[in-house]
């Protein structure tokens, strides 16, 4: 038996159940309007069901030179996957140096900041982040991708940074199953780390690279008997591919082409959230030393 999509009274109702368990301006503004003059911040919009409270910027470098190419680094497009806006803000605060007169840097730490407040993978709306590159549905996707559109020169490489949670099965899934009115998918969930690639541009010795160095920070998801990672044939060692245009992922944001989208396993007991950090810098490390 189908059953109903959600319409207006069982999103409202969604929404008026949501609970603010973080602080944007304290978590995230605070830091960034903190780092050094190095870099430059960029607010590049602001959600309009909120537009005090979720300015959106995205920060530079302040020597930015047409000799570079340019290396993109994107966090919190689902806000919930709080691990990948804290790299990203670390990796400003104490990595971005190190690459001075290699790239040029344009780092966007949270590009979802209610989902960050909210602990959601939705927007407000009900609608997902990183299904609507292609749509245009949400407007936290519309603005990233309209600024880095204006970002000048070559992008080289984009990585973008995120989790894959238990709370994806027991509450993510059951909803968006719900709201479309279909069966929930029950795929396990990866315990460990892997890499999702552009199944168009998969460059697998980059992603390979970055596995390699992850490895040592923390465990690496393994296959299931099918040899899949979360319902994908596994391409390498912790590596599946997806149709990023097809899905409207933030993949398709640039053509650069080295392009990785992480997901770090933050809930075994195994990890703790600098764990969960440290995997994601060696991401971003790895990946702009490949390409160095």
């Amino acid at each position: 038996m189908s059953k109903s999509k959600w319409g207006t009274e069982e999103k409202s109702k969604w929404l008026k159940q949501a609970v603010f368990e973080k602080d944007y301006k304290k978590d995230v503004l605070d830091r960034i309007f903190a780092l050094p003059e190095t870099l430059r911040m960029e607010k590049y919009g602001q959600l309009s069901y909120d537009p005090e409270r979720y300015p959106i910027y995205g920060i530079l470098s302040a020597d930015w030179s047409a000799e570079l190419p340019t290396a993109l680094i994107t966090a919190g497009v689902h806000g919930y996957e709080t691990g990948g806006i804290y790299s990203a803000l670390e990796f400003l605060e104490s990595m971005a140096q190190d690459y001075a007169g290699k790239f040029n840097l344009a780092v966007v730490p949270c590009v979802s900041p209610w989902g960050y407040e909210t602990n959601n993978r939705w927007n407000p709306y009900t609608v997902d982040p990183n299904r609507s590159f292609a749509n245009g549905e949400a407007e936290e996707s519309t603005l990233l991708k309209k600024f880095v559109t204006n970002i000048p020169g070559e992008i080289l490489i984009h990585i973008d940074l995120h989790e894959t949670t238990d709370r994806d099965k027991t509450v993510f899934r059951p909803a968006l199953a719900a709201r479309d009115g279909v069966e929930c998918d029950n795929d396990t969930i990866p315990q460990g780390f892997y890499l999702v690639a552009d199944d168009e541009r998969p460059e697998l010795d980059f992603q390979k690279a970055i596995i390699k160095a992850v490895e040592a920070v923390t465990p690496i998801a393994p296959e299931d008997e099918e040899g899949k990672i979360l319902g994908k044939p596994a391409k390498d060692h912790g590596v599946i591919y997806y149709p990023m245009q097809e899905l409207g992922l933030s993949g398709m944001l640039t053509n650069a082409p080295y392009h990785t989208t992480t997901e770090i396993y933050p809930d075994g007991d195994w990890m703790t959230r600098q764990a969960c950090i440290d995997g994601q810098l060696a991401v971003i490390k790895s990946g702009l030393d490949y390409v160095i």
